[in-house]
This record gives C-alpha cells, structure tokens and sequence, in this order.
C-alpha cells in the first residue's frame, strides 16, 4: 500500500532547473534539506534562504517547520521574515505551509499558552483531545478524505496515504478553506487552501509518491 513506485514522477538529473525560483524559509526550526532534496527528486530546484530579499525575488514560497510554535514566530520575527512571507502571499505568489508551516498561518496557537499566528487564515490551533486508545502526538501513515481538490492534489488518490507527526491542529473559521480531513478518531482539517496558498498538515517529503506528487504539482504551478 504505502511501497508505491516511484519512477513515474522521478527526474533524470539533467532535468533539474538550474535557476532554482522556489524558496525554502529558513528559521532554523524545519527539516529544510529533505524538503529541499524531495524537491530535487522531480526536478525542480529549490533555494533555503533566510533573507528576505531572496524571498522576494522567489516565484514560489515554502514554509516548513517542526517544534514549538511560539518558538517559530519569535525565530520568523527575529529574522525579519513575517512581513515577506505575507506579502508573498498577498502578491499572490503560489505558497506552501508544512506541519507548523500550515499551523502559523493562523491567528493563535493554544500549543503551552497563547500566542499570535501569521493571521493570514482565521482560526486557531489546538490540541488533539482524544478518547483513551489513541495517541497524541499523532504519528504516522494516515489517510485523506477530500473536501475540494486543491490543483496540488492532482493525480492523489482519495485516500491516498501521508505521513504525520502532530499534536495540536488547525481548526478554521470558514470551513469552505478546508481542502483535506483526515480521520484521527474524530475528523480533523489536514490541508487548506485558498487561491494561491496551500497548506497541509503531513509531511509530503516523507511520504513516498504520493508526497512527491504534491510536491512536484506545487513546483509547476503556473
């Protein structure tokens, strides 16, 4: 199920764009190379950069990201990055979240306190509250149930399998930005879009083909 090929969607090396316009944010809290190297694997080369003027000049915007979420928006604003990244979005640049990527899009977080998000999206994140039996942090292969699918998704199976490693989620205000659900004893938001901004919830660079279909559908985003 999961040991799907992957030759279908991998590149010859000489394939990979040379003039790399994806831009990686980095703030020291995200597993940036392998987001880099998955990127790499379809052909499409991708910059990590903490300077804001690279992220200006970039066509398409990630923003991955493990760990606390207050410990991310102080590193993000430390580094001068809050502003960039939402004019990027603004600007209509094509955007991706992953993990706490999709999380700091919103407008609070109740992960060990109360913290202000990005405010890009209204809602919240918060922690999973579930019955005995199931686990939290949230970890490992999991399906998606399609609420709208988002140009990313393109060539994913409905219930297509990805991989997660959280213990809080997004919980957002309008329903109609919700793109996946995914089932962790109740229904949870596991992927948002809206216009030129995604973001999910899984790691796509650790799950296999399915993970690098998004991966590669983000990167050729017109």
């Amino acid at each position: 199920m999961l040991d799907v090929g992957l030759s279908s969607i991998n590149p010859q090396p000489s394939t990979l764009d040379p003039h790399p316009m994806i831009a990686i944010v980095d703030y020291e809290m995200g597993n940036l190379r392998s987001v880099q190297k998955a990127f790499e694997r379809v052909g499409h080369a991708a910059t990590i950069t903490s300077d804001p003027a690279v992220l200006a000049k970039a066509s398409k915007i990630v923003l991955p990201g493990v760990g606390a979420f207050r410990d991310a928006i102080v590193a993000l604003r430390q580094r001068e990055l809050i502003t960039p990244i939402r004019v990027a979005i603004e600007q209509g640049k094509p955007f991706l979240g992953i993990c706490l990527g999709l999380q700091l899009l919103f407008e609070k977080s109740f992960e060990d306190g109360e913290y202000d998000g990005l405010g890009v999206v209204p809602g919240k994140v918060i922690k999973f509250e579930l019955p005995a039996g199931f686990k939290v942090p949230h970890m490992g292969w999991n399906q998606l149930a399609f609420r709208r699918r988002p140009p990313i998704f393109e060539g994913v199976e409905e219930g297509a399998y990805f991989y997660f490693v959280h213990s809080y989620y997004v919980a957002p205000n309008d329903a109609a930005v919700v793109a996946t659900e995914t089932d962790y004893a109740r229904p949870f938001c596991s992927s948002i879009w809206h216009e030129n901004m995604y973001a999910v919830q899984f790691h796509p660079e650790k799950s296999q083909a399915a993970g690098l279909r998004v991966l590669k559908n983000f990167a050729e985003l017109a």
